[in-house]
């Protein structure tokens, strides 16, 4: 028999867990790096910068080069924090009995 009391009770768990989740990772840190570590940026997984370090022997380099490697290496922390944001909410859906992939409202 279907129960709408039931499963609205269990929608309202899942968005409070998924929630919780999101305010986790919001603390979550990611390193990226480009110019083979001369280049090292650490965001939080909502995308929020805590450092960015540069190699002291690129300060005599060519700015446009500095730039760019400043670029990947943020792109490269992006990437990652990202692949870190689906990979635990995955998880987390796994751990609701949920199926991988499902496209949650909220």
């Amino acid at each position: 028999m279907f129960n709408m009391q039931q499963m609205m009770q269990k929608a309202q768990a899942m968005q409070k867990k998924m929630e919780a989740l999101q305010e986790q990772l919001a603390e979550v840190e990611v390193e990226g790096v480009a110019g083979g570590g001369m280049v090292r940026v650490v965001i939080t997984c909502k995308g929020v910068m805590r450092s960015i370090a540069l190699d002291p022997s690129l300060l005599t380099e060519d700015k446009d080069m500095i730039e760019d490697m400043i670029k990947a290496a943020c792109n490269d922390a992006r990437a990652k924090a990202d692949q870190k944001m689906q990979d635990e909410t995955q998880k987390a859906m796994g751990d609701m009995g949920l199926p991988a992939g499902m496209k949650l409202p909220f």
